[in-house]
């Protein structure tokens, strides 16, 4: 592949990354009654919740931004790390957030070559 496509390719992915969560951390700001009652459900309160949404649109804003996209694909493996903990602790499919720290891993290794020659010594 040329530059040019890998440039593309992690910035499409970005795209799409940017948009799932950027929908998941509204809903949380927003604070629906849906979406409550589902958090509720798993003991979390509203607050709680709330909180969870700026530190998903927080960490989002940083993986989007070039200079400071390792940091935030590092926050966001942890803020999907915590959200595989709790779904497996009551007993919920996990697959949806292990699908999207893939993809993050993916995006990531794509949009940051330093990255990507740090883990795996190239």
């Amino acid at each position: 592949m040329t530059q040019k496509t890998i440039k593309i390719t992690g910035w499409v992915l970005t795209i799409i990354i940017g948009l799932l969560l950027g929908l998941s951390a509204s809903l949380k700001l927003v604070q629906s009654e849906e979406t409550v009652a589902q958090a509720a459900a798993m003991g979390i309160d509203s607050k709680t919740y709330l909180i969870i949404g700026i530190i998903e649109i927080a960490s989002l804003i940083l993986f989007i931004i070039p200079r400071t996209g390792i940091v935030g694909t590092l926050l966001l493996a942890a803020y999907f790390g915590g959200a595989i903990a709790t779904h497996l602790m009551h007993q919920q499919p996990v697959i949806i957030a292990v699908s999207v720290q893939v993809l993050i891993w993916i995006t990531a290794f794509i949009r940051f070559p330093e990255l990507r020659q740090r883990i795996f010594r190239q």
